[in-house]
């Protein structure tokens, strides 16, 4: 077991539930994508590259799906949000199965795939 699945099988419920689902949603929408344990939280990345990750941040209730580059996404994914001011980093708040939009985020994984191809810089603008 990774250090990264090992983290996800740790999370008290809900979030423990959501992390497994939505990973297995990344795996199967981006077979190639690399899971890795960055930070003490799973990161995922494609082509060597971080594109995303899971976290539970502190006094929230939601699990947070965070997109390295999402602040080039957020035009056309305006579900993204800016959680206290990241400067490139979007995220979606997930909170239960029920709100989650597997459709939309497979369309969102799949254009922070091209994007991360296509920038020199994961971490800039």
């Amino acid at each position: 077991m990774n250090p990264a699945e090992l983290h996800i099988l740790n999370q008290k419920e809900p979030f423990q539930s959501l992390m497994l689902y939505i990973r297995s949603v990344v795996k199967r929408t981006l077979p190639i994508i690399e899971e890795k344990y960055n930070y003490g939280i799973p990161f995922y990345h494609f082509q060597k590259r971080p594109m995303m990750y899971l976290n539970v941040l502190k006094g929230t209730n939601f699990l947070d799906v965070a997109f390295v580059q999402g602040i080039k996404l957020q035009e056309n994914f305006p579900e993204l949000q800016d959680y206290k001011n990241r400067k490139n980093v979007r995220s979606i708040q997930v909170k239960t199965l029920e709100d989650f939009d597997e459709v939309q985020f497979i369309e969102l994984l799949k254009a922070a795939a091209k994007l991360s191809l296509k920038s020199k810089s994961t971490w800039k603008n």
